[in-house]
């Protein structure tokens, strides 16, 4: 499972994503209304966790825009204020459930699964691109018939750079993701770790590559003949 995480304090925001990872679920988290916004209209998730109060747009804007669009993803909304009205308001836009902070992780987690079984779940187990299958339970890299077992930060980045075929992922979504956004790492910490993938696909005899972007970032590519 795919899940979404819109939150503008950074360190609920990141134990959520946490969280979602110790389920094994994938997750990617944003910070403000209008990231949250970009990447919800991508329709690669299968729920998203939406704060009310949000800098950019609030997250009855987002939730009215993804049903404007068609979007049916589940919504999960948080707030900080135990209000009836805004609940009312938040379903009335299309929101799916509702939930008011603090909260326990183990009803959250309930809920979550209650919105995905209503949408028909299907839990994503492995990503693929090309030639190559990436194993989310395990960790394994399988090309052809030659697997490799990956470390965790080469997974999480081959991870999002698999969720996001032929588009360009930066270095610094990259930190922000794989170490967290207030951890102290540098730029070649994440070439470091590219490399290391790289050998890996080589061993594997892969046709896919990790192409550089200059001044932008990585990208998942056939490679060169």
């Amino acid at each position: 499972m795919h899940v979404l995480i819109v939150e503008d304090e950074i360190r609920l925001a990141d134990a959520l994503g946490e969280i979602m990872r110790e389920e094994k679920y994938m997750a990617d988290v944003v910070y403000d209304g209008r990231d949250g916004l970009s990447y919800a209209l991508s329709g690669q998730y299968d729920v998203v966790v939406l704060d009310v109060m949000l800098p950019g747009l609030d997250g009855f804007q987002i939730v009215k825009e993804l049903r404007a669009e068609k979007i049916e993803v589940p919504v999960l909304m948080l707030t900080a204020r135990d209000e009836v009205r805004d609940k009312v308001v938040g379903l009335d836009k299309g929101a799916d459930d509702y939930m008011t902070k603090p909260f326990v992780k183990e009803e959250l987690l309930a809920r979550i699964r209650a919105l995905t079984r209503r949408m028909g779940e299907v839990i994503m187990e492995e990503l693929k691109f090309q030639d190559l299958t990436l194993v989310l339970s395990t960790n394994d890299l399988w090309c052809g018939g030659k697997n490799i077992h990956l470390g965790y930060k080469e997974f999480e980045i081959l991870k999002i750079l698999m969720s996001n075929p032929r588009i360009i992922v930066s270095k610094d979504t990259l930190i922000t993701k794989v170490w967290g956004v207030e951890a102290d790492v540098e730029d070649n910490n994440v070439e470091a770790y590219i490399s290391f993938l790289r050998k890996k696909l080589n061993f594997l005899g892969s046709r896919t590559a990790i192409g550089t972007i200059r001044k932008a970032g990585y990208r998942l590519e056939a490679a060169e003949a």
